[in-house]
């Protein structure tokens, strides 16, 4: 069986407040392939983006890990100390962030962001940073002026393109984006969407995508996750999970998407219930319409349901579990 790049397994990132942990992230475990791009999706507040600061050990307080291992050519990323971890952050995993246009210095050229960050994370002198910030402009389609211009000189679509040029201009295997393109008009989004496919084919990148917009995910990940109340719900291939869903939440996200064979989209009853006090049983009880007694007061395992499809249900429980 193929190996995966990188392994997250039981990982729980929590926020300490006066009222008790807030368990934004509560025992997500994911395996992600090379040369892939994975998708995560879900509601506000699920844990998505939580999960990925997680990974990357970027929590601040009050946010903290809770436990959990994030394996990664054989070695647990949360073992390495701030070092050792900083010789693998943006050269072998890099990040997009959230808002990632509103992330750039104001008061700093573009020039001078791009060659800190790659002088903090290599060897390499001024002069051949600049050189390779230059060819990561050049790899998502800006020009060489842009180098010396300022985020307010720039339109969004292209402060995000220096973003994802920052992102990967040290040629790392694997990228996390959350929510890359939200901010964009829909031609700018399918613009930068294609520039990260283009990265991905030219360097070989593995790309995970956090993204509430189920139609992206369509378009381009290969595999993805579900996720509801810090948990991940169900997995599997893109294709089967659009033309089969089997949790009731991931049905519903996708009644949820404008489409013309009906007249009105279809909303999930009810909201989101929060962190600081999930459901007893499924977390998704108080709104399936397919509750039964046990999903009241038995939490559903994620377990395997055919070759490729994960689901945490009790309605597979006379399936071919494994």
């Amino acid at each position: 069986m193929k190996e995966p790049l990188i392994e997250i397994r039981d990982l729980r990132v929590y926020f300490r407040t006066i009222y008790g942990d807030a368990r934004s992230t509560d025992g997500v475990s994911l395996k992600i392939f090379e040369n892939e791009v994975f998708g995560i999706a879900g509601e506000s507040g699920c844990g998505k983006s939580t999960l990925v600061e997680g990974v990357l050990r970027l929590m601040k307080p009050p946010g903290y890990i809770k436990s959990g291992e994030v394996i990664y050519k054989g070695k647990n990323l949360f073992e390495l100390t701030e070092e050792e971890f900083n010789k693998i952050r943006w050269k072998e995993i890099a990040y997009i962030p959230q808002g990632s246009m509103n992330s750039l210095n104001p008061v700093l050229k573009v020039e001078e962001q791009m060659i800190d960050a790659i002088l903090s994370h290599t060897d390499t002198s001024k002069e051949e940073a600049k050189q390779i910030a230059l060819e990561a402009l050049d790899s998502v389609g800006l020009p060489e002026d842009v180098i010396n211009m300022y985020p307010h000189e720039l339109s969004g679509g292209m402060r995000q393109r220096v973003c994802i040029a920052m992102s990967t201009c040290l040629k790392p295997k694997i990228i996390f984006g959350d929510e890359p393109v939200t901010a964009l008009d829909v031609v700018m989004q399918k613009l930068n969407l294609q520039t990260i496919m283009h990265l991905k084919e030219k360097i070989g990148l593995t790309v995970v995508m956090v993204a509430h917009d189920m139609a992206w995910h369509a378009e381009v990940c290969d595999r993805m996750a579900i996720m509801y109340a810090g948990k991940v719900v169900e997995t599997g291939p893109v294709e089967e999970i659009f033309l089969n869903p089997l949790h009731p939440y991931t049905e519903g996200l996708l009644n949820a998407v404008p489409s013309l064979k009906r007249k009105f989209a279809k909303s999930i009853p009810g909201i989101a219930p929060s962190p600081l006090n999930w459901p007893p049983g499924c977390r998704f009880h108080p709104r399936c319409y397919r509750k039964m007694n046990i999903c009241e007061n038995e939490e559903p395992e994620l377990k395997l349901i055919d070759s490729e499809r994960y689901v945490a249900c009790h309605l597979y429980n006379g399936g071919n579990w494994k």
